[in-house]
């Protein structure tokens, strides 16, 4: 797991490249640079270590420029896939390299291993470069240590177990095969936690530093896959050309989930769209139906005299403020309740399995936290926010999404018309 998300995404030049000096390093904060320097120095160090302990022989080069070659093909195939993917992908970046990273640990000596990622990574970079010209060199760098390090760790298991490459993961049988695992969990483990201190995300949640469940997903499937690649070359190398279909299918795949989620996401703010809000109200209300007095609350919440913060501070801090409030919000929730953001400056907030003295505290609780907001921009600071809040009730205010919704919208009406600032509820 690896994060593409660093700030300094200003296009790369080649001068830039040439001269340390220009390199867009030095404009990070104090500890990513630090932590760069760090991970690429160790990424050195072990190498060399193991480079004059090893002698590598000729099947050794042979399986080394078979995985590669197989790793620039399919990311030259992919790469349409994979342009599209870098724009909706919101979570850190997982690639599709590990497939022949670790395939590379159960087959090749650890310092022909990184000499893999270095491979694989400098044409990532080259076509990055190439394509975009926005991802800076020294993040490509940075990965390709994180990723190097992530594979000695690998590799060490398997030397510790008794098993250093394929052919005697063969010969050890069931042994063999719980240090094949044991490798993929230190793998899996060490490459989400040495990208930690090097990502780029606002909140710290564990799915903003983790990923989600199809993040990892994507790279435990591609782990497996790894695997079996590196089981085909030890036994009968033709076969392993049939890991590159599967793998373009699953990349694509994966491209297809992050487009739907896209479809249902806010681009300004990050939370549920209309549609995708909507879609859930929907579910919601199938499972309460079912279920003997279930209920949920629905809260329209909408921001105090908005327009009045774009005419004068203009759209980029109105912008600004959005994003904001729409943090004070999801923090004021539980991490099960849907928020969306239903255009504008109004948003919506579904509450499950509530009653209504809980969804008037929840609402009010979000109603204190706006009017606590400070959004510093360029230009100013906003301090003065507010807003009006209406409250429904299922199955009290109506028995189907849009009923609750005209109900809340009448509600939040009414705490516009009392003064604004205020939470109001007609159920």
């Amino acid at each position: 797991m690896t994060d593409d998300g660093a700030a300094g995404r200003a296009p790369a030049h080649i001068r830039d490249v040439l001269f340390p000096g220009r390199w867009a390093l030095w404009q990070q904060r104090r500890g990513l640079v630090g932590y760069c320097l760090l991970a690429e120095a160790a990424a050195v160090v072990l190498t060399v270590r193991a480079a004059v302990t090893t002698v590598p022989t000729a099947r050794d080069l042979v399986v080394l420029a078979t995985l590669a070659g197989m790793g620039i093909l399919q990311a030259e195939l992919g790469r349409q896939v994979e342009r599209v993917r870098r724009r909706v992908n919101t979570t850190p970046h997982i690639n599709m390299t590990s497939v022949w990273t670790f395939a590379g640990v159960l087959l090749l000596p650890a310092a022909l291993v990184a000499a893999l990622v270095a491979v694989l990574y400098l044409h990532l970079a080259v076509r990055s470069w190439y394509r975009l010209r926005r991802v800076p060199p020294f993040r490509t760098v940075f990965n390709a240590s994180l990723v190097t390090l992530t594979c000695h760790a690998a590799s060490a298991v398997l030397v510790l177990a008794g098993v250093p490459a394929m052919g005697a993961v063969l010969d050890a049988g069931w042994r063999g095969v719980v240090a094949v695992v044991l490798a993929g969990v230190v793998y899996f483990a060490v490459g989400a936690l040495v990208a930690l201190p090097g990502l780029t995300v606002e909140k710290r949640t564990v799915q903003a530093l983790f990923g989600g469940w199809a993040d990892n997903a994507l790279e435990a499937s591609t782990l497996c896959l790894g695997v079996l690649t590196a089981l085909a070359l030890a036994t009968l190398p033709a076969l392993a050309v049939l890991v590159v279909p599967p793998l373009l299918f699953l990349h694509r795949g994966v491209l297809v989930k992050q487009l739907e989620v896209a479809a249902t996401t806010d681009e300004k703010t990050g939370l549920f769209n209309t549609a995708g809000w909507h879609n859930l109200a929907t579910r919601e209300l199938a499972r309460v139906e079912r279920t003997p007095d279930a209920c949920f609350g629905v809260l329209m919440i909408d921001l105090d005299h908005f327009k009045r913060i774009n005419d004068t501070h203009g759209h980029l801090a109105g912008d600004a403020v959005l994003k904001a409030v729409a943090t004070a919000i999801t923090d004021s929730v539980r991490d099960y309740d849907s928020v969306g953001r239903f255009g504008g400056e109004e948003f919506v907030v579904l509450l499950p399995d509530v009653t209504r003295t809980d969804v008037i505290t929840v609402a009010e609780r979000v109603r204190a936290s706006i009017e606590v907001l400070t959004v510093a921009t360029t230009a100013t600071v906003i301090d003065d926010l507010s807003a009006s809040i209406g409250v429904a009730m299922y199955p009290d205010a109506g028995a189907a999404v849009e009923r609750l919704l005209q109900a809340a919208d009448e509600a939040l009406y009414q705490a516009k018309s009392l003064g604004r600032n205020r939470v109001v509820s007609l159920t």
